[in-house]
C-alpha cells in the first residue's frame, strides 16, 4: 500500500476508535446513571421505544449504502457530473422517505400504549416518546445523505469527531437534566436534537471539501435507477438485520414485560459496545473496496478480504474471551449486582454467535463494495425470519434466554456454513487458505490472555472497578504483547497464496472471479 493510503487508513481507524471509545466510556457511566435515576420500567420504555422507531430506518431502503458506494466510484473515476447527479437524487429520495416515516409515526403514537405491555401511568409519556423520536427520525433521512457523501469520500474523521463533540455534549446536559429533576422526555428530547445539529454541522465541512452543487435541476430519473437497483438488494439485507438485532426487545416488550427488556438489554448492550469496535474497522473497508473493484484490482480485493477479516479476529477474539471469563464482573460493576443471574445467561448465549460474525466482519463490505451482495441478502433475510420465529417460540417457555437463543442459532449456522464460503467463491481463494490466514494469528495470540484469565479469576473475583481494571490490565499486556510480536515480525500484513488454481473469467466490472461463481452471479 502506498504511504499516502496506510495515513489514511489509519487516520480513519484511529479517529473511528477514538469516537467509539468515547461513546463506550460515556456508555459505561451514562447508562447505570439513567437506569436508575428512571427505574427498570421507563428504561425499559425507553429501549422499546427506540427498538420500534428503529424500524423507520428501512425506510431508507439502502440509499445511504448506494450513496458509499458510486460516491467512491465517482471519486475514483474522477466524475464530478455523476457525482453531482447522485447526491441530489439521493437527497430528493430521502425527503420522500422521511414524509412517509411521519405518517407511519403518527399511526403508531396514537397506538403504543395498547400495542405493548406498558403500564396506565406511562401511557402519555409513551406517546410523546414516539412522537418526539419519529420526528427526528423523518429529519435525520435527508441529513443521513452527508454521512454517506463523507464516507464515500474515506472521511470518517470528520464524521467521528463531530460524533465526539456530540456525545460528550450529550451526557452533559443528560446528567443535568436528571440531577433537576427532569425525566425521560427532557432525555429524549437532548438525545435527538444533537445528532441533527452534527448531521447539518457535517454537511457544511463535506461541500467545503468537495463541493457540489445543489438543485433540483440535478435530480436525475437514470441516476435514481441507479441506485434502486443497488438499494433494492441492500434492502433485503437492512431488513433481515432488523429481525435479527432489533426484534428482542419488541417480542419481550409484547409478551413478558418493559422491565424485562431492561434485563435483556443489559447484556445486549455489553455486546453492542463491544461489536462497536470492529464495526469501526470493517465501515472503512467498504469505500476502499469499491476503489479497488473500480479499477478491476482483483489482486488488493482478496487482501482487503484476508487482512480485513484478520484484523477483526485481533480484536473480536480477545473481547469475547474476555466477556465470557468476566462477564459476571463486568455486569455487577456496571449496573449492579441484582441484574448478574438474568443478563449473563443473555450475555454468553448471544457471545456465541456474535463471535462468529464480528470475526468475519469486513466479509458483508467486500460484498457490498463489489455490489455482488444479492445471494447473500436472500440467506440473512432467511435467517433474520428465523430468528424472529425462534425467538417468538422460545420466549413462552424459557423467557429472555429463550430469546437469546432464538437469535444465535440461524446467526451461528450463517457465519459457519455460508459467509466463509460464499466470498472464497466470490473471489477464487481456497478455504482452508482463507481459514488460516485469516484466523491462525488471531487464535494463537488470543489463547495466552484466556489462560491469564481463567488463572486470575481463581485468584479473586472482581467486584469493584478497581478490581476488573487490575485484571483487565494483566489480561491487555498479555495480549498486547502477543500483538507486539505480531506487528514487529510483520506478520500483520502478509498473506500466503490465496488463489485457487481454477479457470477464471471477468465479470462485467472487470474483476475476474472463478468460472462457477461467475455463471451464478450472470
Amino acid at each position: 500500500m502506498r504511504s499516502l493510503e496506510k495515513q489514511r487508513i489509519i487516520k480513519n481507524i484511529g479517529s473511528s476508535w477514538f469516537a467509539l471509545g468515547n461513546n463506550i466510556v460515556v456508555g459505561i457511566f451514562l447508562s447505570p446513571f439513567i437506569l436508575h435515576r428512571l427505574g427498570d420500567t421507563a428504561f425499559g420504555i425507553w429501549v422499546l421505544i427506540f427498538s420500534i422507531t428503529g424500524y423507520y430506518g428501512l425506510f431508507d431502503l439502502g440509499i445511504r449504502s448506494s450513496v458509499v458506494r458510486y460516491v467512491s466510484k465517482s471519486v475514483a473515476t474522477g466524475s464530478k457530473e455523476d457525482l453531482t447527479k447522485l447526491i441530489n437524487t439521493s437527497l430528493f429520495s430521502y425527503s420522500v422517505l422521511g414524509a412517509l416515516s411521519l405518517a407511519v409515526n403518527a399511526v403508531l403514537t396514537m397506538h403504543v400504549d395498547t400495542l405493548f405491555r406498558v403500564p396506565p401511568e406511562f401511557h402519555s409519556t409513551a406517546r410523546w416518546l414516539m412522537f418526539m423520536v419519529g420526528i427526528s427520525l423523518a429529519l435525520g433521512f435527508p441529513l443521513g445523505v452527508v454521512g454517506g457523501f463523507l464516507e464515500g469520500l474515506q472521511r470518517f474523521d470528520i464524521t467521528n469527531m463531530t460524533s465526539v463533540a456530540s456525545s460528550l455534549l450529550r451526557a452533559f446536559l443528560i446528567v443535568v437534566s436528571l440531577q433537576h429533576g427532569l425525566g425521560l422526555l427532557t432525555i429524549a428530547f437532548i438525545t435527538i436534537i444533537l445528532p441533527i445539529i452534527g448531521s447539518v454541522v457535517r454537511g457544511v465541512i463535506a461541500l467545503r471539501i468537495c463541493p457540489v452543487q445543489i438543485g433540483w435541476r440535478y435530480v436525475d430519473r437514470s441516476t435514481f435507477r441507479q441506485i434502486a437497483r443497488y438499494s433494492s438488494v441492500t434492502f433485503t439485507v437492512m431488513v433481515a438485520t432488523r429481525l435479527k438485532f432489533k426484534t428482542d426487545e419488541i417480542v419481550i416488550g409484547s409478551m413478558i414485560s418493559a422491565a424485562a427488556v431492561t434485563y435483556f438489554n443489559i447484556g445486549a448492550r455489553i455486546l453492542d459496545y463491544s461489536g462497536g469496535v470492529v464495526q469501526a474497522l470493517a465501515q472503512t473497508i467498504f469505500p476502499m473496496v469499491s476503489e479497488s473493484e473500480a479499477k478491476g484490482d482483483i489482486t488488493r480485493l482478496r487482501k482487503i478480504f484476508v487482512v480485513g477479516n484478520r484484523f477483526c479476529a485481533f480484536i473480536t477474539l480477545p473481547i469475547s474471551a474476555t466477556l465470557f471469563i468476566l462477564g459476571k464482573s463486568v455486569i455487577e460493576v456496571w449496573v449492579g449486582k441484582k441484574y448478574v443471574s438474568t443478563s449473563y445467561p443473555v450475555l454468553v448465549v448471544l457471545l456465541l454467535s456474535t463471535t462468529i460474525m464480528w470475526s468475519q466482519m469486513a466479509s458483508g463490505r467486500v460484498l457490498f463494495g463489489m455490489s455482488k451482495h444479492r445471494t447473500w441478502s436472500f440467506v440473512t433475510l432467511i435467517e433474520g425470519i428465523g430468528n424472529l420465529i425462534l425467538s417468538v417460540a422460545l420466549v413462552p417457555p424459557l423467557g429472555i434466554v429463550g430469546d437469546a437463543i432464538g437469535t444465535t442459532i440461524p446467526l451461528a449456522f450463517t457465519g459457519i456454513y455460508f459467509m466463509p464460503r460464499h466470498l472464497c467463491q466470490v473471489l477464487g481463494i481456497r478455504l482452508r487458505s482463507y481459514l488460516r490466514e485469516a484466523f491462525a494469528l488471531p487464535l494463537l495470540i488470543t489463547a495466552p490472555l484466556a489462560l491469564t484469565l481463567l488463572l486470575m479469576r481463581r485468584w479473586f473475583i472482581p467486584h469493584n472497578y478497581r478490581q476488573l481494571g487490575v485484571q483487565l490490565l494483566i489480561g491487555g499486556v498479555v495480549y498486547g504483547l502477543g500483538l507486539l510480536w505480531v506487528f514487529s515480525t510483520k506478520r500483520s500484513l502478509n498473506v500466503g497464496e490465496l488463489a485457487a488454481k481454477e479457470e477464471t473469467a471477468p465479470s462485467g466490472n472487470g474483476v475476474g472471479t472463478p468460472v462457477e461463481a461467475y455463471r451464478e452471479e450472470v
